[in-house]
């Protein structure tokens, strides 16, 4: 099978000639920076510094080779500015606090705070800083949902011009290069729940929880603008793209966030309408990011239409991979679910890492379709380069028990 047809097959439930593989194919399946420069002089393989596309989570962009070392099956294809509304060119050096050196773009130049930390502005507005001797920027920047804008007056934003032209060249050279699945992320203009809350989430969790017709009324606003995106980037990539990937954090790890009629009643009808408009117009699958205790709003999910589940944080409350099966298993794909993210990646032994993998695999069946294994989210900086090998390494070599 090819990349695209065994990720395909999974998605679908089909049976897979081996273990389908995500390593970058998401804004949530990649490897910090650290880790990454790290993993790289482990496998011996030479270059420049990596490049850093995501400076918020600190992401390092993962070439080919390394890639294809560790069986990757998609490829992103990622916004033109991915983090704080920074443009992905003019590549410069630049040494994170460890001394990594690294290569960040162009637009990137934060100021250095009297603590030693660095600050990000638009204007005289701070929108982002990473403690000193931090690993990531923490975001200030106040999102809808905090603002609670007008809504007569206040419009979301649409795909540029540029932006378009962008993703149309991403999935032409993805879909005609390469044999991979293309994943492209572009959800509404702003995650519906989690997201809008940026810069206060409480004041935007009182909104959601007292006014719910404001909250009708903003989803409407925003819904509308994604229908508009997506029939615009459906018209720019077509069926080069397989994947859509559409990411809000419903779930803490001990339950979801919100009750599942508050889901049912507010969150879910608005993405069932965006989700609904792709399956009717288009061959994409709909693949949702959303950590954490999900269970309880799992049927829910299926329902309003998406087909695979991401990351599946198998350590959350009710997340044990044969239970998700045996409920869910029919009804929707899980996509994640290697090994314990906190704990076991980070400090267990590499054959700890593989044990924990070949459990999850057991449980999941992937050779029967249905799982795409990928990390539990992204690998982090303190995560070693033998157990990043020993976690892929497992998946390569498993065979149905």
């Amino acid at each position: 099978m090819t990349s695209r047809e065994r990720i395909l097959a999974a998605i679908g439930h089909r049976p897979v000639d081996r273990v389908p593989i995500d390593l970058g194919g998401t804004r949530q399946s990649g490897i910090a920076a650290i880790a990454y420069a790290k993993l790289r002089h482990h496998l011996g393989i030479p270059g420049p510094p990596p490049k850093v596309f995501d400076l918020f989570q600190m992401l390092a962009e993962i070439e080919p080779e390394v890639a294809d070392r560790f069986g990757a099956d998609c490829v992103f294809i990622n916004r033109p500015a991915v983090a704080f509304g920074i443009t992905n060119a003019d590549w410069r050096p630049f040494a994170l606090f460890d001394g990594t050196d690294v290569l960040v773009p162009g637009g990137f130049n934060p100021e250095t705070g009297a603590r030693g930390d660095l600050v990000l502005r638009r204007g005289d507005e701070i929108i982002a800083r990473m403690p000193r001797n931090g690993f990531y920027f923490d975001r200030l920047e106040k999102y809808p949902g905090a603002l609670h804008p007008d809504l007569d007056s206040w419009e979301p934003p649409r795909l540029s011009e540029a932006d378009l032209q962008h993703y149309a060249h991403g999935a032409r050279v993805a879909f005609e290069q390469t044999d991979k699945a293309v994943v492209a992320a572009m959800g509404p203009p702003y995650e519906l729940f989690n997201g809008l809350g940026q810069g206060d989430f409480e004041a935007w969790m009182i909104t959601f929880a007292t006014e719910p017709e404001y909250v009708e009324r903003l989803y409407a606003k925003l819904i509308g603008a994604w229908l508009e995106n997506l029939a615009a980037l459906h018209r720019a990539v077509g069926d080069r793209v397989q994947i859509l990937q559409i990411a809000d954090d419903f779930g803490t790890q001990n339950a979801p966030f919100l009750s599942p009629a508050m889901f049912r009643d507010l969150v879910m009808p608005a993405y069932k309408r965006g989700i609904d408009w792709i399956h009717a117009n288009t061959q994409w699958k709909v693949l949702l990011h959303s950590d954490g205790a999900l269970v309880p709003l799992i049927p829910s999910i299926i329902e309003m239409g998406v087909d695979a589940l991401n990351p599946v944080q198998t350590t959350a409350a009710g997340m044990d991979p044969a239970r998700l099966v045996a409920e869910f298993g029919r009804d929707i794909a899980f996509w994640g679910g290697s090994c314990d993210c906190q704990g076991t990646l980070t400090t267990g032994t590499p054959r700890q890492v593989a044990d924990e993998v070949r459990r999850n695999l057991d449980a999941f069946h992937p050779l029967d379709g249905g799982h795409v294994l990928a990390s539990v989210h992204n690998i982090q900086a303190n995560v070693p380069p033998e157990n990043i090998v020993a976690l892929f390494d497992a998946a390569l070599e498993f065979a149905n028990s």
